[in-house]
């Protein structure tokens, strides 16, 4: 089978899975998604430990039903099969396995038997698999799906529905598969769970393409042992991107994201993508007001690398005034700002997110932050104080100003905001890509898409600090202070003036043509000022 029908079978697969929900009414429910998520990972880590288990020990692949082998094994053999799986593959016993649930489908309380089973699991791994609450909270892999279906009298067919779906397929065929594959089921799988749905910062989607610039900008050389960090990080799409760049095996994830929504879908992310190591470092809170992420002795741990695509506009002004701490006069050196008493859901949050990450950033480390175009050249609030600050500090690489539409879910022009700490000396790269792109129709949106040659070119062209007429400019801070501290690639192009060879003739000509219209012009005005006249002259008044 190749990966395209592979890919094809794997989205049959959910779309199965969906079709089960829709017929026992969960369909379009608030439930719908964890089910959807939660039966797939069941499904992918049922798989996974079948194939590292067939690695290590041959003769289970050999044989014509390996469960049955397993079912047989000496206890002590299967321990040592167990200490000899890889770290990011789940312990299962045969009362996990899928075919264990298949056989005992007909078994009354088959919903109580499955709900257990899954339960189970996920205490046998819990310390590998659970994603973290701010408090130190473990949240569990995986619900009592079945009580999900408010009619008990149906569980237990909607269970047996699940694992008659589960039990037609296999993974085991694709391990082999790297993240462009894996990326693309998964946003199969969440595409209709990730929507941008406001609320507190969470379940921000961002475009593959703009992930794809950001991580291959940030990304230049290779480095071991790299921190990569994203305090907003929704369902992960810039951290994969991100850990793709930087090789899987040469980096450490870590987040925070207030959607418990969110931190489950990047838990599978991680799953998905070979990071499972990487999952304790998945905190479920409130970065601004309590970053999670810390050293032994409290201090801020730095990050090598970080990515982001914050919340541009929200209501936090339940917590702004607990901000006001000594330890936050550093972090927040830009201001806090003041609550509004009309429209606080328009609370500028982003500008906190960058202080922040910018106070997070390693000596050397380097950062891609989406930011709406507006903070280029906003002269007041705490915009134009950040600016400064990266001027000041020498710590800015450059920006990319995207096209409009970019977002299907937003209006808001946006652009790409890097910084590094290394560049203390060298060229700034102001981009201006808002040409680029071509629309779109998405649902009731329009979008614009980047072609694949579009994507390569703004990286190519940043990552060469080219100066490229109308396209980019490369300044030194000097530059920018003299400018304001305008980050807007178009304030920096130079002005051209086009000169034209005429003879005497051609002039004449030209100069007779625009007084032709503007006499006619004027003709008009004289005209439509006696009809506004007349119209007038014919007003009386009637007295009421």
């Amino acid at each position: 089978m190749t990966t395209a029908q592979f890919e094809k079978s794997t989205k049959a697969l959910i779309d199965g899975l969906k079709g089960i929900c829709t017929n026992y009414g969960l369909g379009n429910d608030g439930n719908e998604f964890k089910i959807i998520t939660q039966v797939f990972l069941y499904k992918f880590m049922n798989d996974k430990f079948a194939y590292e288990l067939k690695r290590i020990d041959p003769e289970l692949a050999e044989t014509d039903n390996w469960e049955n082998t397993l079912r047989e094994l000496h206890e002590d053999r299967y321990e040592l099969l167990l200490l000899q799986l890889p770290a990011n593959t789940a312990r299962l016993q045969p009362r996990h396995l899928i075919s264990t649930l298949f056989t005992h489908q007909n078994d009354e309380d088959f919903a109580k038997r499955f709900d257990d089973t899954l339960t189970d699991l996920a205490i046998q791994n819990a310390e590998i698999f659970s994603v973290q609450t701010e408090g130190g909270t473990k949240i569990k892999l995986f619900d009592r799906l079945s009580e999900f279906i408010a009619d008990t009298s149906k569980r237990d067919a909607f269970c047996r529905a699940l694992i008659n779906q589960l039990a037609t397929f296999s993974f085991e065929p694709i391990f082999a598969e790297k993240y462009d594959f894996f990326a693309t089921i998964f946003e199969y799988l969440i595409g209709d769970y990730n929507k941008d749905g406001g609320g507190k910062y969470a379940e921000y989607y961002t475009p593959h393409a703009v992930a794809k610039i950001m991580a291959a900008i940030l990304v230049t050389e290779q480095r071991d042992n790299i921190a990569c960090y994203d305090p907003s990080a929704g369902s992960g799409t810039l951290l994969m991107n991100l850990a793709h760049a930087v090789g899987e095996e040469r980096c450490t994830i870590y987040s925070q994201d207030i959607s418990q929504k969110s931190s489950s879908l990047l838990r599978l992310n991680l799953i998905l993508n070979n990071l499972v190591a990487s999952i304790p470092n998945v905190i479920q809170g409130n970065t601004i007001l309590n970053p999670a992420h810390r050293t032994r002795q409290g201090q801020f741990r730095r990050f090598d690398y970080v990515v982001s695509n914050p919340p541009f506009k929200l209501d936090f002004s339940d917590f702004v005034n607990d901000l006001n701490t000594k330890e936050n006069n550093d972090r927040f050196f830009a201001g806090l700002p003041n609550i509004p008493k009309k429209k606080k859901d328009g609370m500028a949050i982003y500008p906190l997110f960058i202080q922040h990450i910018m106070h997070v950033l390693q000596d050397d480390g380097r950062a891609a932050i989406v930011v709406p175009t507006g903070f280029l050249t906003a002269q007041g609030g705490p915009d134009k104080k950040i600016r400064k600050r990266l001027v000041e500090k020498r710590m800015l690489s450059g920006v990319v100003s995207m096209p409009s539409n970019i977002f299907a879910t937003t209006g808001t022009n946006v652009s790409i905001l890097f910084l590094d700490k290394t560049n203390t000396t060298g060229k700034v790269v102001l981009m201006d890509a808002s040409g680029l792109g071509k629309k779109v129709k998405e649902g009731k949106n329009q979008k614009t898409v980047l072609a694949t040659a579009e994507e390569d070119r703004i990286i190519e062209v940043f990552n060469a600090r080219e100066a490229v007429e109308d396209f980019t400019v490369t300044v030194d801070y000097g530059e920018l202070k003299k400018k304001n501290y305008s980050f807007s690639a178009g304030q920096y192009f130079e002005v051209r003036i086009e000169y034209s060879e005429l003879t005497a003739e051609e002039f004449a000509e030209g100069i007779e043509a625009k007084m032709e219209k503007l006499n006619h012009l004027f003709n008009q005005a004289d005209s439509l000022e006696r009809m506004i006249g007349g119209k007038l002259k014919m007003l009386i008044y009637e007295r009421p």
